[in-house]
């Protein structure tokens, strides 16, 4: 024994100097252990089991009840960074207080997600911030240093960032390869990582799926050459789910498993997220590659030293002077009110004739009518609830319940079968010792996925259901009880779910017609791709794990009881206003493995909303959605529209709030809506200047542009000034509150170069502030812009640069309501031409392009160009060849031709057939042309071009 701990239990020394001394104490299996997502403990030195992974977007998920916070988007849209930090501090703290009571809760958090809202039709939108990587950086700093805490040596978690890079489809995600053009990677998708990382609250990254101009993120050298190098901090990466393993099953990239996890670990890859808790496979993996050369042990040694650093800083070895190890904050009366506060920021009113705010009065009625009217939907990434608000909860409270109707808008039918009718047969009483809700339910969590329940059966008693169509003809089935009909791992179709839910959704439906019997439907379930048969034994989509085919089926006929738009019709004539609550089910319309099809409102809720104000012109439309909606039709003949993100647990109080006025709205749309689909670029088209997207490029008039948000008040913008002072602009303004109410306003401040060219934004976020204003008040609005913030990167000389000149500076409330405007003249140094003497061009500096893609010149670094579907074009403009050159020599592999195009003259190179797509070979032409020329470059075949170079 020894009066002296060993070095890496002395809280005396830096967490460098105990990493290194623990490191060197672990053996090669031991190390090895430690680079899977379930790290075994390390007994005979005291060293507990780690966890990377706790999910924590918007509350601690995953791990039972939580405060619930706004969606992500919905933080987004309160442009509020002083209060998203906030929402981290309490995510941080339940995510501590759930550690105390249950280890499986990790202290490594994977959030916030920092992937930009390029194209509303994501399904993952409502993980993101915003369209704008100023925004998504602001809001993502905020959440980060919440999560981290304040204390300068330990953290009170570990955030994550996800999902390194340019990850913003769920169609073919593990497939599919995102061209991204230099301008665009440094400008976009890097700029909403970088300033998170640089404020020194995050602790990693974790790579996305799909790959990036041809290579998977998962074996990226960007995280060397960009994240890793804007921070002394050891940043771990932890590989997404399953990730490493589609390196070879899906991808194809690697021939083996072996190479793949090699390939990861030398790219930057530390924690391995694969097989669930059966670390054997991975760390299997790693062994036979070291025994292969494949790796050495510094690889190991590099990695494995990042992830205990994290644990360090964690207070993992000090628990005695870790300040976050007692933290017992959970559910407490704070954060129900931040919960609140968060929810009522995020409401943004889109437009508004005077009707709103709907002041509680004698007399006054109100309907309350929709699908999402007397919800509170949950998300994939949410805990479970320990308080639930619904829109009709909140407005019946405020404006008490007498005065409040209220029609869901659901079709309530009957489904004929040939045996009699279906019906759900009554269920046993609840066992002792069974969890109930807070209204004597059974718990959902043990409702979800029951087999104990009888199934669904054929009689002479039929059960009315309320079926929604939720659009795209996918439909779920609810008895009076609120219990969804289901399906269990044993196949029996049962009500047993209280929501729509799961990595795969068994709530889900679609009615198909059956030629030859008239009016007659199958009954598909789309989580299984089974059809629904009523035998003696019960319904079901399946028998002993065979789905049943469309053949066997049973032929179902449809009798509608009641349609939803009678009952809404009948309680809106009755009231003196109506408030239709429209939106998505996050679990159902778009989400996590599928993006959404559409922009439009589903058909059912498009009937409701006519519906409403056909029969009462006083009709409010409040849309709760993860996304964007194309609403144009509504915005032009309602006299109100709101949207909220599913707002949490106190989502239906917040709007309520709102609505009569309580609260000014003050949220912001972070994303920009389009007026309809043909607005849209395709999905996978990630080249926002080329297809003009989101607000910085987008030339067209959007239905509500980003930014935009209306108050109860009214504010002046005056005395803009923008001086510049040395590597900093400053931007000031004073708003003030002419209205008769307090509220908030979001100042907003735009820059454009003055003679921008037409591959510039239109306008660029550089500045936002959030401020409470009393009626009468005043407020000066300082915002500090660093100057490189107006800058682009420049194709032609590979940096970024800031170009001399004048700049336009807009302040304003929105991108597109713009109040003031003033003019900074910045000195700097003109880039000029491209200098393709000294430089050449490399094939994805283009300026233009039409019909080509980025890919990967090699498994490790590098990109090239090549056609899609057989030809495609380049355009670098402005190439200075000095006093002259004299020849060109191509670098490309495939088989094809590139011909050169330079002010009329063209020079065809065929490139002949090479061993591979990695396999380059030069091809050189004579070529007599000097000054400064564009150049355009076509493509033919399946060649790729890597770069040209040019002999003087």
């Amino acid at each position: 024994m020894t009066d002296h701990p060993l070095p890496f239990r002395d809280p005396q020394l830096s967490f460098a100097l105990r990493t290194d001394d623990l490191l060197g104490r672990l053996t090669l299996d031991e190390r090895i252990a430690m680079l899977h997502q379930f790290a075994p403990a390390v007994e005979r030195l005291g060293i507990g089991p780690f966890r990377t992974g706790q999910e924590a977007l918007h509350g601690v998920a995953w791990m039972g009840p939580a405060t619930v916070f706004p969606q992500a988007v919905g933080l987004g849209a309160t442009w509020n960074d002083d209060l998203v930090r906030r929402v981290g501090e309490a995510v941080g703290n339940e995510v501590r207080a759930k550690r105390a009571q249950d280890d499986r809760v990790g202290l490594n958090v994977w959030a916030p997600t920092v992937n930009l809202l390029r194209h509303p039709l994501w399904g993952r939108g409502e993980e993101g911030y915003a369209e704008d990587p100023a925004l998504t950086s602001a809001i993502a700093v905020a959440y980060t240093r919440g999560l981290r805490g304040d204390d300068p040596r330990y953290w009170r978690t570990a955030p994550v960032l996800k999902h390194w890079l340019a990850h913003n489809n769920e169609t073919d995600r593990d497939t599919a390869s995102s061209s991204v053009r230099p301008r665009v990677l440094h400008e976009y998708d890097l700029r909403a990582f970088r300033d998170a990382v640089r404020a020194g609250a995050v602790a990693g990254v974790m790579p996305a799926y799909n790959l990036v101009n041809g290579r998977p993120n998962h074996v990226s050298p960007l995280l060397g050459e960009q994240l890793r190098s804007w921070t002394e901090q050891p940043l771990v990466v932890c590989s997404d789910a399953g990730a490493p393993s589609n390196l070879v099953d899906s991808e194809h990239y690697f021939d083996t498993h072996e190479e793949a996890t090699a390939a990861s670990l030398r790219a930057g890859v530390d924690s391995f997220t694969d097989h669930g808790q059966d670390s054997t496979v991975m760390t299997g993996r790693i062994r036979d590659a070291l025994a292969k050369g494949l790796l050495d042990e510094n690889d190991i040694d590099t990695a494995v030293r990042r992830l205990l650093a994290m644990r360090f800083a964690l207070g993992e070895f000090d628990p005695e002077l870790d300040p976050y190890a007692d933290v017992t904050a959970f559910d407490t009366d704070e954060h129900r009110a931040l919960a609140l506060e968060a929810a009522e920021q995020s409401v943004v009113l889109l437009g508004n004739d005077g009707l709103l705010p709907l002041e509680p009065g004698e007399g006054r009625t109100v309907a309350v009518v929709g699908l999402l009217a007397d919800a509170c939907k949950l998300d994939w990434y949410s805990g479970t609830l320990l308080h639930r608000s619904t829109p009709l909860d909140g407005i019946r409270r405020r404006y008490g319940a007498e005065n409040v109707l209220f029609a869901e808008g659901v079709d309530r039918v009957r489904l004929e079968c040939a045996d009699g009718w279906l019906r759900v047969p009554e269920a046993a009483p609840a066992k002792d010792g069974e969890a109930r809700g807070a209204e004597g339910a059974l718990d959902p969590a043990l409702l979800a996925g029951r087999t104990d329940l009888p199934p669904l059966t054929c009689g002479a008693d039929a059960t009315e259901l309320a079926l929604v169509d939720w659009g795209d003809g996918v439909l779920t089935f609810r008895t009076d009880e609120g219990l969804y009909l289901s399906v269990a791992d044993d196949g029996y179709v049962r009500a047993s779910a209280d929501e729509p839910g799961g990595w795969i959704v068994q709530e889900t439906f679609r009615l198909e017609e059956v030629e030859g019997h008239d009016g007659g439907h199958r009954l598909l379930h789309i989580g299984t791709g089974g059809y629904v048969t009523v035998a003696a034994d019960g319904a079901k989509v399946a028998v002993s794990g065979e789905k049943i085919s469309a053949a066997d089926a049973t032929v179902f006929r449809t009798e509608t009881v009641e349609r939803g738009e009678d009952a809404v019709a009948r309680v809106a004539a009755a009231a003196d206003t109506v408030i239709v609550v429209a939106g998505n089910d996050p679990h159902i319309n778009g989400r996590e493995t599928e993006d959404r099809t559409t922009l439009d409102l589903p058909a059912q809720q498009e009937r409701l909303w006519r519906t409403a104000s056909a029969a009462n012109p006083r009709t409010v439309l409040v849309l709760t959605s993860a996304y964007p909606y194309a609403v144009t039709e509504a915005a032009a003949e309602l006299p109100a529209l709101l949207w909220t993100a599913h707002g949490g647990q106190a989502a239906g109080t917040a709007l309520a709030r709102v609505i009569a006025g309580d609260v000014s709205p003050a949220g912001r749309l972070p994303q920009t809506w389009y007026a309809s689909d043909a607005d849209l670029p395709g999905l996978l088209d990630y080249d926002i200047i080329g297809s003009r997207q989101t607000y910085l490029y987008f030339d067209g008039t959007p239905l509500f542009p980003f930014g935009h948000g209306l108050t109860y008040a009214a504010f002046t913008y005056t005395d803009l000034a923008a001086e510049v002072e040395g590597e900093r602009l400053r931007v000031s303004l004073t708003v003030t509150n002419d209205g008769p109410r307090a509220a908030d306003e979001v100042a907003q401040v735009y820059v454009r170069a003055a003679e921008s060219g037409t591959d510039l934004p239109l306008r660029k976020l550089v500045g936002h502030r959030r401020t409470h204003l009393a009626p009468g008040a005043a407020e000066r609005v300082e915002i500090l812009v660093p100057v490189e913030e107006l800058g682009h990167w420049s194709v032609a000389h590979g940096r970024w640069t800031v170009e001399p000149g004048a700049y336009e500076v807009m302040a304003g409330a929105s991108s597109a309501d713009i109040r003031l405007t003033a003019t900074a003249v910045l000195a700097g140094e003109p880039s000029g031409p491209r200098p393709v003497v000294e430089r050449g061009l490399e094939a994805a500096d283009y300026d233009e392009q039409q019909g080509t893609e980025i890919v990967d010149r090699a498994k490790v670094a590098g990109d090239a160009v090549a056609p899609v579907e057989g030809v495609g074009q380049l355009l670098f403009r402005g190439c200075d060849f000095g006093d002259g050159v004299h020849g060109a020599t191509v670098s490309a592999s495939g088989a094809g031709s590139v011909t050169l195009t330079v002010d009329g003259r063209s020079a065809e190179l065929a490139v002949p057939a090479t061993a591979g797509i990695y396999d380059y070979r030069t091809v050189e032409a004579a070529l007599d042309i000097r000054g400064v020329h564009d150049v355009r470059i076509t493509l033919k075949g399946s060649v790729r071009l890597a770069g040209i170079g040019f002999t003087a």
